[in-house]
């Protein structure tokens, strides 16, 4: 035994098992690098290291709790036990959020010299646009906003707490400092603790470290020399909590002192970084009011110019700005994304921000924790095997006694094994056994046993426990129902076994058994020494069953997935392979805090997996990647995600998430699921391409508009069309677009991840507008010499000509360039878009021929007219879908 002694003392100095529990300092590969502010981890250690006594002395209490008066004190100087929590913005400043964007002033400009030069018309339909489009977005966002208050739930409100020498329950905001309080299962712990008592005390970390199974806690004294306090066993924080067993815990910290805190803190001190979605739009509006700012100038200095009448070329000059300006944009953009929050309504996703759901269809790298959003978040038994790794139902039999005869703490390891146990098997089991005597669990052996009678014929001890101390009470194995004794090599093979377990993301737990004789009726710990290693039970978190179909959706449109997790990175890259992630590289937290920022842009590129994550790690990965380029859209539930869920494009939480998770998020899940995601997706890309169609129609058509306003000014001897044809024409072609929210997409154009560009925009502009020039001049040509309105006397038949083209040939190439597809063919607009447009080129048409001829300065045109006029839709139906063509394989079709 002296050399197996010496040789297994020297493996656990080199290298350490993953096992079935965990004690003060994790091994490395079982712990995540956790910075937090300095001074805040100086203080925990010092808390962790410290004596009871002197804790107690340093915080003026003791163990039977403060006074009242006591507390009352220190709640005064400290505040309430509070995190500190985005704070929601007052009615005024949402609705100043809602207004402010760069069409909205324009319009609003334009609005105020319209009514300053006394034209009440334009300054009505102007300011019309601008309300409806502000309050629009206004009742959308405060619905939104409102549901994702009401999901907040804080998982308990009070906490046990000793004063005065007794147990009362309290409110979580009234802790303070110096506080003792007790905890037992299904607590949240309220602050950071220090531990004073605890039996079998188990606590989830997940949502501060994202590590998937519960961590042991205990009263003894910290030993670790390690600078990360989440590693301390007697230290406990704030916003996590208990899975089993009881404890007492002195409070050392409460509210924004605390590290969930601290966290808080950061989130909601942080400004949002504009999103590509506000980038892309303002980009956009800027390029088409640069536009507006060159072309309405060069229409007042060229009319004022050949007609003399500056005040007429002005108030014209400002009708052509309105109409360059589309003023529609924000009405448009507000109700399609409104409209999109309502359909996602239907699908279990509440949507706080509007703007996230473009995000949605935009983002093409989505990054993702594994707990409960890859995984199930539930441990099962994976594997039973032997001493090499063999499946075998005898080791998983002997665990099953192990697991149901204990009468100690049953955590989730022990409940997989009594879950993956046939009802057959169990009943024969519990007929064969009967329970002797058992070894409790305690932390320094990390192991413990039952004794069973089989039959009454001889006793059985079964051991269960981590790998290294189950090894170190064992003398031989068992392979092939036959007892080898174990020499180093064969222990050198058994650890190569383990270590393989390990690798492939297995918590691993040793079995082994001695057979006593059956005088003996009461056994310790002495009793665990040469014992048989038969083998191991081996847990996993299974993956869901629909991440698989998920994952292979989302990259076949387009959206790559990046898993950021506090666990462990082999468990993390053996679930990634399970669900058909394939794996480009592997990279922990303590690698990334070697790399400067363009060493990190170029490896959270290249690589797929990211574990051993702090919340730092994760913030500075996601924007790296959005210094790359990308969309990047997180999805996270913990405190420690709140910084990227912040730092994304598009934070997306679900419902039970942490508070400060569910605040940084711009969209909330009630279903945590790839799956909705993956429908997010698609109705984010159908809500891009509506209002992609819009600003496209109109910007080509607004600036043929404009180029042949340019043309007419320098050649008529009066204005091609009134400024109060120029509004009213704007305003119709806007009423007609209202439906474009409602309107079908290709299934082609969704795809691939949309994303805004200015600079294809005034291409299409360019391309697209001199088109519509073609057939006004030509109209221009018509009315000149075909119907003689030649004269200023005969302008208004000039005009009235002019208004309906211009309108119907406007309202017409919705239609044309709406898609790629052969139109009204291949691709049909909605029924509500047909009705609209329709229903536009009616009154486009009725108007100059019925009764309000006169009072839009119009008048009616000739039978005679109405062929040319037809003549002319269908060329330029013809030539628009031709030059469709020529710019889909020169430019293809966004």
């Amino acid at each position: 035994m002296n050399l197996f002694t010496r040789l297994f003392e020297s493996f656990l100095r080199k290298r350490h098992t993953a096992g079935h529990f965990r004690r003060r300092a994790m091994p490395l590969e079982n712990s995540t690098a956790r910075p937090v502010p300095d001074h805040l981890a100086r203080q925990l250690l010092a808390a962790a290291h410290e004596d009871l006594d002197s804790a107690l002395n340093r915080l003026h209490t003791r163990a039977e709790g403060l006074r009242d008066a006591e507390a009352q004190v220190i709640g005064a100087q400290t505040g309430p036990n509070e995190v500190e929590h985005e704070k929601p913005l007052a009615w005024y400043q949402h609705l100043w959020l809602c207004y402010k964007n760069p069409f909205n002033l324009l319009l609003t400009v334009l609005a105020i010299v319209s009514y300053l030069t006394e034209d009440p018309k334009a300054t009505i339909v102007i300011g019309t646009m601008v309300i409806l489009s502000t309050l629009l977005r206004f009742v959308q966002e405060g619905r939104s906003n409102r549901a994702a208050e009401r999901l907040k739930a804080m998982v308990s409100n009070t906490a046990t707490v000793l004063r005065n020498g007794q147990q009362i329950e309290l409110p979580i905001r009234q802790l303070v400092q110096g506080d003792i309080i007790v905890l037992s299962a299904g607590d949240m712990i309220p602050a950071d603790c220090r531990l004073l008592s605890a039996k079998d005390l188990f606590v989830s970390q997940a949502a501060m470290t994202g590590e998937s199974l519960p961590v042991e806690k205990m009263a003894e004294l910290a030993d670790s020399a390690g600078r990360d306090p989440m590693e301390l066993a007697n230290l406990l924080f704030m916003g996590t909590n208990v899975i089993s067993g009881a404890a007492t815990a002195l409070v050392l910290a409460t509210g924004n002192r605390t590290y969930f805190g601290t966290i808080a803190t950061r989130v909601t001190a942080t400004e949002r970084t504009p999103t590509a979605f506000e980038a892309g739009v303002n980009s956009v509006s800027w390029l088409l009011i640069r536009f507006a700012l060159v072309m309405a100038p060069l229409v007042f200095l060229i009319n004022g110019w050949t007609k003399g009448d500056w005040m007429e070329a002005f108030l014209f000059a400002l009708s052509v700005a309105v109409g360059l300006t589309p003023e529609m944009l924000p009405m448009i953009v507000t109700s399609t994304l409104a409209k999109g929050a309502v359909k996602l309504s239907k699908k279990k996703v509440v949507v706080k921000r509007l703007d996230a759901i473009q995000n949605f269809g935009a983002m093409d790298v989505l990054c993702t924790d594994k707990t409960g959003t890859l995984t199930q978040d539930k441990i099962v038994l994976e594997r039973h095997t032997d001493v090499f790794g063999q499946p075998s139902d005898e080791v998983l039999q002997f665990a099953y006694l192990n697991s149901h005869y204990q009468t100690g703490l049953k955590n989730l390891l022990d409940r997989a094994v009594l879950d993956h146990v046939e009802l057959q098997t169990e009943m024969q089991l519990a007929r064969d056994y009967v329970k002797v005597d058992e070894i409790p669990f305690d932390f320094v052996r990390r192991r413990m046993s039952v004794v069973v009678s089989e039959k009454n014929d001889h006793h059985e001890l079964i051991c269960k426990g981590a790998v290294e101390e189950i090894l170190a009470a064992c003398s031989q194995l068992r392979l092939g129902g036959v007892n080898i004794p174990l020499d180093p090599a064969l222990l050198a093979k058994v650890l190569d076994t383990t270590h393989g377990l390990n690798a492939e993301g297995l918590r691993v737990v040793a079995v082994a058994v001695k057979e006593v004789p059956p005088h003996k009726t009461v056994y310790g710990v002495a009793d665990e020494t040469a014992l048989t290693l038969i083998g191991y039970v081996a847990f996993l978190d299974p993956p869901k069953e629909s991440t698989a179909p998920a994952l292979r959706a989302l990259a076949e449109h387009g959206v790559t997935v990046k898993v950021l997790t506090g666990d462990n990175h082999l468990v993390t890259a053996k679930i990634c392979r399970e669900v058909g992630l394939a794996v480009h590289g592997v990279l922990q937290g303590p690698q990334l805090d070697d790399m400067d920022d363009a060493t990190l842009a170029q490896a959270a590129e290249d690589n797929t997996v990211f574990a051993k994550l702090s919340p730092l790690h994760k913030e500075r990965l996601v924007r790296a990647l959005r210094g790359n380029g990308h969309i990047v859209g997180f999805m996270g539930d913990g405190i420690n995600d709140a910084p990227a869920l912040r730092a994304a494009d598009i934070g997306i939480s679900v419902d039970s998430a942490v508070d400060i998770a569910k605040e940084a998020a711009d969209i909330i899940l009630l279903e945590k699921s790839l799956m909705v995601l993956e429908e997010g997706v698609l109705e984010g890309r159908r809500t891009f391409s509506n209002m992609l169609k819009y600003i496209r129609m109109t910007a080509s058509s607004n600036f043929g508009n404009v180029f042949s306003v340019l043309v007419a000014s320098a050649f008529l001897p009066f204005l091609p069309m009134l400024p109060l044809h120029l509004l009213v024409q704007n305003l119709l072609y806007d009423v007609s677009q209202i439906a474009i929210p409602f309107d079908n997409v290709d299934a082609e154009l969704i795809q691939q991840p949309l994303s805004w560009n200015p600079r294809d925009i005034g291409r299409f502009m360019v391309f697209f507008g001199p088109i519509s020039s073609i057939f006004d001049i030509s109209t221009f040509i018509l009315m000149w010499h075909v119907f003689g309105a030649n004269t200023p006397e005969q302008q208004t038949l000039f005009q009235s000509g002019w208004f309906v083209v211009g309108l119907l040939t406007q309202t017409l190439i919705v239609h044309l360039i709406r898609t790629p597809k052969l139109p009204f063919i291949d691709s049909i607009a909605s029924v509500p878009l047909l009705v609209a447009t329709t229903l536009i080129m009616a009154v486009g048409v009725f108007l100059p021929m019925g009764p309000l001829a006169t009072y839009f300065k119009l008048q009616a045109l000739p039978l005679g007219y109405f062929p040319w006029l037809l003549g002319i839709l269908v060329c330029y139906t013809v030539l628009t879908t031709f030059m469709k063509r020529v710019y889909l394989r020169k430019f293809g079709w966004q």
